[in-house]
């Protein structure tokens, strides 16, 4: 663990000439804010995000939806700025601007021209530090999260998530709860308790700012000091919040969860518990989800759809928690066509725990995860949610080179190994659609 008020280099890494390609360093200023930037050689622009250390999982059943809430009620103003004065000085400069909540983390980002990095991160140390939450603001807010879970019950897809999360893990944990919230709490809930919940969660020991592009990290952390520096937010040493989560991986529940909708077609997800967050053996599982439902060439999608026809839309996916996880297929199809998908689907899953994948689709699948990771992050905006979620809930960041080794280094034992041991699990099952 790195001390307060120090700073370090993490990676550098070169071109065939040795000039700087890359440079990633850390600086953790006395009061416990961490500031981690990659300088990017060649590029024109500069992303902040600010990571706080809460998500919908910390939440009390009195609070359930506290994060998201607060998340929006950000950017309503501060005693510097209207929320109109926020919007303005982002738009001004051709910027992009928005937060988001997961059941673990708040994030809010920016990403502008390098030479509007300043303005960046004035406008979220503002936002972050200083955030009045006025009642006036908060009931009109209050309106808008009511219409956005309003709009994420009209969509099955959502539905259907949400609910393989209760039956997962029960509607009474904060893991199985949605992360909006529900209409009873959002409603019930005041301006005293979200702003409890700002000044309990929101400080710099729970905070973690990245930056990435064309930035230079002595400039960084000087414009950091200056705007998170608001009404002594940087004042004193400041640890972050205690956690609740275990250190062993949470059960899950089998079964089957329903909910019936007049749709057009039928919404279903079928899964079993998965691996958390630090497992060595996720890059096993990258692939193994990869080739087994992650794009045209994979398992499910030629069998589920190329073959029989059965459905438009068909993947398959792997959540990862600090101490919680699950593997799972999802499909949308006909109502007539539910237990010919569902069947599908299950023999697939048992081919694949009985007799592993190919060596030709272990291959492809590690070509795939490499081929996203690299592409994936030739912009600022990828980088910096690299480094900022890597300082925020791993140990440790691993250079693209070692995460690409670890790639290369799953053979077809670990896939066939894994595969066997989590697809012999007892299964979970939600389904949303017409009642049959």
């Amino acid at each position: 663990m790195q001390k307060n008020g120090t700073t370090r280099t993490l990676h550098t890494v070169k071109d065939a000439e040795g000039a700087v390609t890359s440079r990633v360093r850390r600086t953790v200023l006395p009061s416990g804010l961490r500031i981690v930037t990659e300088q990017m050689a060649g590029s024109r622009s500069a992303s902040i995000g600010v990571w706080v250390n809460v998500g919908s999982r910390d939440e009390t059943p009195a609070l359930h939806g506290c994060s998201h809430f607060l998340e929006h009620l950000l950017f309503k103003g501060t005693p510097e700025r209207s929320a109109m004065d926020i919007s303005v000085a982002l738009d001004a400069v051709g910027g992009e601007f928005n937060a988001f909540t997961t059941k673990e983390y708040t994030v809010f980002h920016a990403r502008v021209l390098d030479e509007d990095l300043a303005t960046a991160v004035d406008v979220l140390g503002d936002m972050i530090t200083a955030s009045t939450i006025t009642p006036a603001d908060v009931e009109a807010e209050r309106d808008v999260i009511l219409d956005e879970i309003a709009m994420h019950d009209d969509d099955p897809d959502d539905v259907v998530h949400n609910l393989f999360a209760q039956q997962a893990w029960g509607d009474n944990t904060p893991l199985g709860r949605p992360i909006a919230g529900t209409e009873a709490s959002i409603s019930a809930m005041t301006r005293a308790q979200v702003h409890r919940f700002y000044r309990r969660h929101y400080r710099p020991g729970n905070m973690v700012v990245s930056v990435a592009g064309n930035v230079d990290h002595a400039s960084v952390v000087r414009q950091v000091r200056a705007a998170f520096g608001r009404e002594g937010f940087l004042d004193g040493e400041s640890e972050p919040t205690p956690s609740e989560q275990s250190e062993k991986a949470r059960k899950v529940t089998p079964g089957t969860a329903t909910t019936v909708r007049p749709l057009e077609q039928v919404n279903l997800v079928l899964g079993v518990k998965g691996l958390t967050r630090t497992d060595p053996r996720r890059y096993a599982l990258g692939v193994l989800n990869t080739a087994l439902g992650g794009g045209t060439s994979s398992r499910m999608f030629q069998e589920v759809r190329e073959v029989r026809g059965l459905a438009y839309s068909v993947y398959s996916f792997a959540t990862h928690h600090a101490d919680a996880g699950v593997v799972g297929v999802a499909v949308g199809c006909l109502p007539g066509k539910y237990d010919a998908v569902l069947e599908t689907v299950r023999n697939e899953l048992a081919k694949v725990a009985e007799h592993g994948l190919t060596e030709e689709e272990v291959e492809r699948g590690k070509g795939q995860l490499k081929g996203g990771l690299v592409l994936g992050l030739e912009d600022s905006g990828s980088r910096m949610s690299r480094i900022g979620k890597a300082e925020l809930v791993h140990d440790d960041l691993l250079t693209i080179d070692e995460v690409v080794a670890r790639i290369e280094a799953v053979t077809l034992d670990d896939v066939s190994e894994l595969a066997r041991e989590l697809f012999t699990q007892p299964e979970l099952l939600a389904v949303v659609g017409p009642k049959a």
